[in-house]
């Protein structure tokens, strides 16, 4: 069984948000006692511009992730930063690059570029991004940002931009690159571009919304991480090199009332005998206390028996 990693996304995960979480000491508390924790990364949700019907039908407001990040990047060691995830193409690409790039060097390496093409038609409409481009947008934007993190003198032809010879500093060091989604596209994309496919749980009623494949089980879960490998023999890479990030598929998350730590065990051991080497995890935001109460009962019961080999 493969060693596996945990973080876990900042819990602003409602509308409407707990003020007190939308402050720096609780930033400050919250990244700090994930690192005691053993937690080994945190991530913040992308929304910079959700539609209020979204909001008030289940969706969750948010924070700015690079401008979050700074604040976590100067408070912890050791955390990685995993956006959870970064919609690509609201972005463009060089913008990207150089907020990614600044804070992996502020960060001493810490960052990683976790994207996905993202779902949400009214948050693309109001930034002015054409969602039926998106696929397009965010194959470019890979090879931008590639492309300007490691070359002087970068040129590139958009398919709105036209950059003659562009030039970034500070290049980051090697960030990996994850990409998330369930389509098979996506993997097809970790294969050629990625270090990390990063799938995330679709129940059915989810995945009609987005329009993505259902992913409740690890039987939904087998033939997509077959593909993916498939995809990256094919592509002639080492799937040693390859990281799968997959949260406890069928469990009830910590903070729920059915929360189960052994079926957590069992689910991520199982889920790491089959190559998968990071794990995500959400936490109540209702209050900043109540977040830390349960940060610490499933790093207790879950992370450190795993670390210990009590699966």
């Amino acid at each position: 069984m493969s060693v596996m990693q945990h973080f876990v996304t900042y819990p602003l995960v409602a509308h409407p948000y707990s003020p007190e979480l939308v402050t720096k000491p609780a930033l400050v508390r919250f990244a700090t006692r994930a690192e005691e924790l053993g937690f080994d990364g945190m991530g913040f949700t992308d929304h910079p511009a959700p539609s209020q019907r979204w909001l008030t039908n289940g969706g969750h407001d948010a924070v700015d992730p690079f401008v979050a990040f700074g604040v976590v990047a100067a408070v912890t060691e050791r955390l990685r930063l995993i956006p959870n995830i970064l919609v690509l193409p609201y972005r463009n690409p060089f913008v990207v690059a150089k907020a990614a790039s600044t804070l992996d060097v502020l960060s001493d390496g810490r960052f990683v570029l976790a994207v996905a093409t993202g779902y949400q038609r009214a948050e693309y409409r109001a930034l002015g991004v054409d969602f039926e481009e998106r696929n397009q947008l965010f194959d470019e934007a890979l090879e931008v940002i590639k492309g300007v993190w490691s070359t002087d003198d970068f040129a590139y032809e958009g398919l709105h931009f036209t950059a003659k010879g562009q030039t970034a500093n500070p290049k980051p060091g090697r960030i990996p690159i994850w990409i998330g989604g369930n389509s098979a596209l996506s993997r097809r994309r970790v294969a050629t571009s990625g270090d990390c496919w990063s799938p995330f749980p679709a129940p059915a009623l989810l995945a009609q919304t987005a329009k993505t494949p259902v992913l409740e089980t690890i039987d939904d879960l087998l033939p997509m991480l077959d593909h993916l490998w498939h995809c990256v023999d094919e592509a002639g890479r080492d799937r040693r090199e390859i990281d799968v990030s997959m949260s406890a598929l069928g469990c009830a998350s910590p903070g729920d009332a059915a929360f189960d730590p052994q079926r957590h065990l069992d689910t991520l051991g199982a889920l790491a005998d089959l190559g998968v080497t990071w794990t995500s995890t959400g936490i109540p935001g209702d209050s900043l206390d109540h977040a830390l109460e349960v940060l610490e009962e499933y790093a207790t019961t879950v992370i450190a028996p795993m670390a210990a080999g009590k699966t």
